[in-house]
């Protein structure tokens, strides 16, 4: 009975999930975080400091129109009185001129007692609430009664003059209506008896009608209650500070500080070009993450990681390996492309070194194919014997002669294998690149095509190391003949186009992205991103290098940060 393996496909994430990583994802700017809190705590001292001093008194004034019935339910005062307009006159110069004689303050300081005072309106109310901040309570108190006093003083003042005004105007319209029936009545007094004299008499009545009127206007005026408004609270010195506190300003910094910070980071993670998690890149590249290669404590790993003191970097590849194995995409036949986006391809190299240790480790037959002709270093890197016949060679015998073993100049592959001492994990072989006139030629022979082909048979695998893809075409010629693609990267220094144009020039070439390995970024290096410019310079650079036939720097011929497996360890 054969069981059905079902590919590792990228993990499907809820949206608790993708909270809770985009959460993650903000605690990765602690800077922008730290920034924002410090800023919010700065911002709290300098709160608590300047209000340390700051004292608030309030004065409440409750208005009324004039009535001559003050108990008369009809008469609503809202109608009477418009409360915005009177605000507005509370806080008027004139009000601060006024309280300014009272309270004995200099003319040239009535524009500073007017900017400390604030007048409000409680909604639904008749009262208007003067509320002073001054340095001293007692000043604060003093003030405020003194703006509340002075502004019913000119209220009352006006009313007071609007009422004169209007018995004035009546007695204005009454007097020449009084002098005019005074004459009328000596006029009739003087007349007999007769049809003039009653005419007479009816014009004297409608004159004393139009001055009991106008009396009538006088008096009620004259009646009015013209009291402007009251105090109900008058101001009172505080007892204490109308700022926060040093301990609450601080509290209320760090909380607006933090969240400050916390959108400068969402605005931050809204227009990072690169991924910054383990589910951005599994998006990008449509395939799940098989694995996170731990930071090396010694600052720089091995080549190969067999054998090493720390077992962390072993164990990951051995669960990178697991996972592939398990992925019928890569299970029935085993062919292996390893790639990095773009830039140096060292890490790149140590995992298809160790994921060939790994699968050797299973008891396969595993040949690794180093197929980054451009800068190769894997014979130079790993402990190899080339003595005896390898084991791979004896699954194909003859190709030896097919690989230009007869001929003057030889072409990659010419036949050269050689076996690879992984220590505990075994041995597996290797075809080692060399330079080339032409790459492209070479990794489409027919001898490149047979050898990969080795891993057709049974127990067999075949791992290829490949240039980054972004930077050459090499992987794209070899995708049509493998099964799966690995993309190793640092999710730190690529963006997620490029993880998208990855997977969409390999998906065009007839190739499926299996996963991708994430690591560190190496020691020594900053994690800064490519960008095309980066990238053209980069192959600029390659091709003046595969000219004069020398390695690229930081591109495997420097192998500063490459550590071969030491004898022993073998």
């Amino acid at each position: 009975m054969t069981e059905t393996n079902r590919p590792a496909a990228a993990p499907t994430e809820d949206e608790p999930d993708l909270l809770r990583d985009q959460f993650k994802q903000l605690l990765r700017y602690r800077r922008l975080l730290g920034a924002g809190l410090a800023v919010g705590l700065l911002g709290g001292v300098y709160l608590g400091i300047s209000t340390a001093d700051t004292y608030v008194s309030v004065a409440d004034v409750v208005l009324r129109a004039p009535t001559d019935d003050p108990f008369n339910p009809s008469l609503a005062p809202d109608k009477a009185i418009n409360i915005g307009s009177e605000r507005q006159v509370a806080l008027s110069s004139s009000i601060a001129e006024q309280a300014a004689k009272k309270l004995g303050v200099a003319d040239k300081d009535v524009a500073a007692l007017r900017r400390g005072l604030q007048v409000t309106n409680p909604p639904q109310t008749m009262v208007l609430r003067f509320t002073y901040t001054s340095a001293s309570p007692k000043e604060a108190a003093k003030r405020a009664n003194g703006m509340a006093d002075a502004y019913l003083f000119k209220r009352q003042e006006a009313l007071d003059v609007t009422r004169t005004k209007m018995v004035k105007g009546y007695e204005d319209q009454r007097d020449p209506v009084a002098k005019q029936l005074d004459d009328l009545a000596k006029q009739i007094n003087a007349m007999p008896a007769g049809a003039a004299r009653d005419a007479a008499l009816g014009s004297k009545t409608d004159l004393q009608s139009k001055v009991n009127t106008l009396n009538n206007n006088i008096t009620k005026l004259q009646a009015l209650d013209m009291t402007p408004g009251r105090v109900t609270s008058p101001a009172l010195p505080p007892s204490a500070p109308d700022g926060p506190g040093i301990p609450m300003s601080l509290a209320l910094g760090a909380a607006t500080g933090l969240a400050l910070g916390l959108l400068a980071a969402w605005v931050r993670l809204v227009f990072d070009p690169a991924p910054r998690s383990e589910g951005d890149v599994a998006r990008s590249l449509r395939a799940p993450v098989l694995g996170y290669l731990p930071r090396d404590k010694t600052g720089g790993g091995p080549l190969l990681a067999a054998g090493e003191a720390d077992p962390r970097l072993s164990e990951e590849y051995r669960s990178v390996a697991f996972r592939l194995a398990y992925d019928s995409r890569f299970a029935d036949r085993r062919r292996l492309l390893v790639v990095a986006p773009r830039g140096s391809s060292e890490t790149a190299a140590a995992v298809a070194v160790n994921l060939a240790a790994s699968f050797a480790e299973t008891g396969k037959d595993v040949l690794l194919i180093e197929a980054d002709l451009r800068t190769p270093v894997l014979a130079s890197q790993l402990p190899t014997d080339a003595g005896g016949r390898p084991r791979w060679s004896q699954l194909s015998s003859g190709l030896g002669s097919e690989f230009g073993g007869g001929s003057g100049e030889s072409e990659w592959p010419d036949g050269r294998q050689l076996v690879v001492d992984a220590g505990e994990s075994g041995a597996f072989d290797l075809i080692p690149g060399d330079r080339v006139r032409n790459v492209a030629r070479a990794l489409t022979s027919p001898r490149a095509t047979r050898l990969i082909s080795e891993a057709d048979s049974p127990n067999s695998t075949v791992v290829v190391l490949a240039p980054p893809v972004l930077s050459y075409a090499d992987a794209l010629a070899l995708v049509d003949r493998v099964d799966g693609v690995l993309v190793v990267c640092d999710p730190r220094a690529v963006h997620r186009s490029d993880l998208s144009r990855i997977r969409e020039l390999i998906s065009g070439a007839g190739g499926t992205v299996l996963g991708a390995v994430l690591h560190s970024p190496l020691p020594g290096q900053k994690s800064k991103r490519d960008t095309s410019g980066a990238g053209a310079a980069r192959s600029a650079q390659a091709q003046d290098a595969d000219a004069a036939g020398l390695p690229l720097p930081g591109e495997g011929g420097d192998t500063v940060a490459l550590r071969t497996v030491r004898s022993g360890r073998r």
